[in-house]
């Protein structure tokens, strides 16, 4: 395969960790958003995935080799979340048809694939854990399948191959993504110190004291090039996980270490981060303002909403990565330094204080 990758929502979190590794693995990298952002080594391609001529057309020149689907657009209901992310992938594989160049398609999901949709999340009858890729769908309907099913109809006429990759809830850098628990947990912990308020884990009592997993957007970035260049990994779907596994009561506490703060004890109550930050806005802006941070916007650091989903979670929920083990992606990233380097990385950027 020769080195030219289109990545599609090269903004976000993934799919910025994706084009940064593409482009320095020498590939040349188009890098596709609705805004896209200036990036060292990513030809940015502006095109809105909802309207199919605009699609083409800002593909009219754009001839990948492989392309890595990374984005998605939260709707209110799960009918619109089907039809609106579905349409954008078919928007973009018909748009790249014509040129006849593709040869991989990556689609990154994630474990609601095995938890169910926002509507119906982590309730009725689940998969047993440790999740595994050979678990049948579940009996509803689920914006992922929609993608996916998008990805088969156009490899079974375009003759291209695809890999569909599961991680849990990412650890990563972007500005204004909507599913962020990260940056949010660093506001949140900025916060804290800030105002002396109690730095509270938000969550149930069974993602407090059960196993749990995470996955790395960088690791992800590596098991999305490592699929498109492994012919053993053609037409599979994959869990994609750091390879560790730990509870919250030890990972808060880790949290908080870093940023000089004493953990609130867990009384089994779940207090929204939604509730522990709403009106800490003006207060963001104050310690923009007076630090020199470079985004005076809390909303577009934090998601509490779909953090709260993951720590709220009535269920312990780990993933099985033997799939991938046994095809050869060995790698492996201890959670709490993923954290840890995120932190670092949102100081040095001058997004946290």
């Amino acid at each position: 395969m020769t080195k030219t990758a289109l990545v599609v929502g090269a903004s976000g979190i993934v799919g910025g960790a994706t084009a940064a590794l593409l482009a320095a693995e020498g590939w040349t990298v188009h890098g596709l958003a609705r805004r896209p952002s200036s990036l060292p080594g990513i030809e940015p391609v502006a095109a809105d995935l909802q309207d199919a001529d605009a699609t083409k057309a800002a593909l009219a020149d754009v001839r990948p080799d492989a392309v890595f689907i990374t984005t998605w657009l939260r709707q209110p209901t799960e009918a619109e979340n089907i039809r609106v992310n579905a349409g954008m992938v078919r928007n973009l594989l018909d748009g790249l048809r014509p040129g006849g160049s593709t040869r991989h398609v990556a689609l990154v999901t994630g474990l609601k694939h095995y938890l169910g949709p926002f509507e119906a999340y982590g309730k009725g009858t689940l998969p047993q854990t440790p999740f595994r890729e050979d678990q049948p769908r579940l009996d509803i309907e689920n914006f992922y399948y929609a993608q996916e099913d998008e990805v088969f109809a156009a490899a079974a006429q375009d003759g291209f191959g695809w890999s569909v990759h599961r991680p849990h809830t990412i650890i990563g850098k972007a500005v204004g993504n909507a599913m962020n628990m990260g940056t949010t947990l660093a506001a949140f912990a900025s916060l804290c110190r800030e105002t002396g308020q109690p730095f509270r884990f938000p969550g149930s009592p069974e993602q407090w004291f059960g196993l749990t997993d995470m996955t790395d957007a960088g690791l992800l970035a590596r098991h999305l090039l490592w699929a498109t260049q492994t012919p053993a990994a053609r037409d599979q779907a994959f869990n994609v996980v750091n390879g560790d596994v730990f509870r919250w009561n030890w990972m808060w506490g880790r949290i908080a270490d870093w940023f000089g703060l004493q953990p609130a004890p867990f009384d089994g109550r779940i207090e929204p981060l939604e509730d522990q930050m709403r009106g800490a806005d003006a207060t963001w802006r104050r310690i923009a303002e007076r630090d020199g941070l470079v985004e005076p916007d809390l909303a577009r650091l934090a998601s509490p909403w779909h953090t709260d989903a993951d720590l709220g979670r009535p269920i312990e929920v780990v993933t099985d990565m033997g799939k991938s083990r046994r095809m050869g992606f060995t790698d492996y990233q201890p959670t709490d330094d993923a954290f840890f380097t995120l932190f670092e990385r949102l100081r040095a950027d001058r997004l946290i204080p």
